[in-house]
């Protein structure tokens, strides 16, 4: 605490000036350009590696950037929904972003045998979220991890969380207003995956169906339409 406390002092004394101005632009409305669904992970920082402003991104954090399917009228989590007919309806955000990350402890919690088959009967809040939310992705993974292991020597760990962003974009595709924004075209979905050990962040490319590094050779290739669902 004593750490988050100086950080305060330290932003009073070095930057307050310069951001008391940008705040100040924002007090009347906020106008950003993407909402963003990050992992509560302490070390994924959107605003550090996208280095966007205040106001740039409305961002959505839960354990593994998860996006419950929207059924018959029922979603399982009233924050998430909220986020998202909140940015397409009174922001009117052009992009979603699902940005996981490696290391990731939810997907290594689902990706334990041992864990996955209790969580049926855990009494944990974060088993419970798992269960619900994160079984279409390790069912996915398990299905296709032979298949995408070959592309790149990846952990067990980070294979499923970049299948994890590939099923929470399908999972973000289930809404009406993201249907409707995708069927209108004012509306792309991207799937993006930051690397912790080397701060690089990685688009998918739905051309290639692979995760590609966002760098200043492949800026004028990453594409700016939908994605497209993979099995």
């Amino acid at each position: 605490m004593k750490k988050v406390i100086k950080g305060i002092i330290n932003f009073r004394k070095t930057s307050m000036e310069e951001y008391r101005n940008k705040f100040s632009k924002l007090v009347s409305q906020q106008t950003p350009d993407a909402l963003l669904v990050a992992c509560c992970d302490s070390r994924v920082v959107p605003n550090v590696f996208a280095s966007s402003d205040p106001g740039d991104m409305f961002v959505l954090r839960n354990i593994g950037n998860l996006i419950p399917q929207y059924r018959n009228g029922y979603v399982g989590d009233l924050s998430v929904s909220s986020a998202i007919e909140f940015s397409l309806n009174s922001l009117k955000v052009s992009d979603i972003i699902i940005c996981g990350h490696s290391e990731c402890g939810a997907m290594q919690t689902l990706i334990d045998e041992n864990t996955y088959d209790n969580l049926s009967s855990s009494t944990s809040f974060l088993n419970r979220w798992l269960l619900e939310n994160g079984t279409s992705s390790y069912q996915r993974f398990k299905k296709n991890h032979n298949q995408l292991n070959n592309k790149e020597n990846l952990t067990p760990c980070n294979c499923l969380s970049r299948v994890n962003v590939l099923q929470q974009i399908d999972n973000l595709r289930t809404y009406p207003a993201v249907m409707e924004g995708l069927k209108n075209n004012t509306l792309r979905l991207h799937g993006w995956w930051f690397d912790l050990a080397t701060a690089d962040v990685y688009y998918y490319d739905t051309d290639r169906e692979e995760f590609l590094v966002i760098n200043e050779e492949q800026v004028e290739n990453i594409p700016g339409r939908t994605h497209i669902s993979q099995p």
